[in-house]
């Protein structure tokens, strides 16, 4: 059997051998697993329990949003926090022996449960169980919120200090390097957020940066399943927590968003059982013991967020660097997440 593409199954074999031998029973085979459109992602079996790789994509790499580093060093970290993560077995800098990646690659414990990443998969849970899971979505947010950065080894772990305004130049930077063809109103959306930027936000937390129901994994019964393990943190970090409620926000409207197009709909549609936003919103708040927010910047700032990595996955696959299925739509989606956000921006009437 021939390799899975970016992993060679042998090398990763020796590796694990040679650094994990208490995790070694025999040869290994790997299985690209679906869904991500970013890093990719491997389930190892073979070893003597299941295992997962993370390795950044194939070819144009933003450095910044594909650090296996970074996505260790905090689940290592949340281990011992009440916010469910995988556990991890190690991180692995393969750049100069290429014997497993060829890049930085990251090792966790599988987390047996399922990704709701498409509608099709709500058939396996009732309504009811979907609109619990949903608020216990908003509720695992509320307490990566809540965690004392300090009290679990992240306390250098960012700066909260301008983290809106470093963000922003950030994504101008990811977007500038992805540039293959105009697109005026991400160009506009990007100056008005600049333009409307919030003030800081005394409440400094670990942020996830792509918080989302199809981030984690589910597990448990049809009327009652849970968050198992909340999954690619790569882009973690300390900074303003409404980022992530922004950003959980616009992908729960995401099929209204994109009118139901495209590739990256989501399971949260109308009538499979998930609550309306606001209802979350004020899970969330409960929880996190604060007053509900006014999201409006945030959900732009997340619209522009979305629409410059799927500018960047746009431009992989037109080089030819991707790998699967359903990359040839992406590029459509950016326009209309522009516009979006311009529309949450835009002067209110009096």
């Amino acid at each position: 059997m021939s390799d899975v593409p970016g992993l060679d199954r042998a090398g990763l074999t020796r590796w694990l051998e040679r650094a994990h031998p208490e995790l070694t029973a025999g040869p290994l085979t790997a299985t690209l697993l679906a869904g991500g459109r970013s890093n990719l992602t491997y389930r190892v079996d073979g070893a003597r329990l299941p295992l997962v790789v993370r390795r950044p994509p194939l070819g144009h790499v933003l450095s910044s949003a594909h650090d296996m580093r970074r996505e260790h060093r905090v689940i290592s970290a949340l281990e011992t926090s009440t916010v469910p993560v995988p556990h991890a077995v190690d991180v692995v800098d393969d750049t100069e022996t290429r014997e497993v990646t060829g890049t930085v690659f990251l090792v966790m414990q599988h987390v047996s449960g399922s990704v709701l990443a498409r509608p099709e998969l709500n058939q396996d849970w009732t309504p009811g169980g979907l609109h619990g899971l949903s608020l216990h979505l908003a509720e695992v947010l509320a307490d990566l919120h809540s965690v004392d950065p300090g009290s679990v080894g992240l306390a250098g772990f960012g700066r909260p200090d301008g983290y809106l305004a470093r963000q922003l130049r950030t994504w101008r930077r990811q977007y500038d390097a992805s540039r293959s063809r105009e697109l005026p109103a991400l160009d506009t959306l990007q100056d008005r957020l600049g333009a409307l930027l919030p003030e800081q936000n005394p409440r400094a937390a670990v942020v996830h940066g792509d918080y989302r129901l199809d981030n984690v994994i589910v597990d448990g019964p049809p009327d009652a399943p849970r968050v198992a393990a909340v999954v690619d943190w790569e882009m973690a970090t300390l900074g303003d927590p409404l980022v992530d409620l922004g950003m959980l926000g616009m992908y729960w409207e995401f099929a209204e968003l994109t009118g139901g197009a495209g590739p990256a709909v989501g399971a949260v549609v109308p009538g499979a059982g998930y609550p309306g936003l606001d209802e979350l919103v004020d899970a969330y708040a409960a929880r996190a013991g604060v007053a509900t927010p006014d999201l409006s910047w945030y959900r732009a700032f997340a619209t522009y967020k979305l629409a410059v990595i799927l500018e960047g996955i746009h431009y992989r696959f037109r080089a030819g660097e991707t790998v699967g299925d359903g990359f040839d739509g992406i590029g459509d989606l950016v326009a209309p997440l522009a516009e979006d956000g311009l529309a949450r921006t835009a002067p209110r009437r009096s």
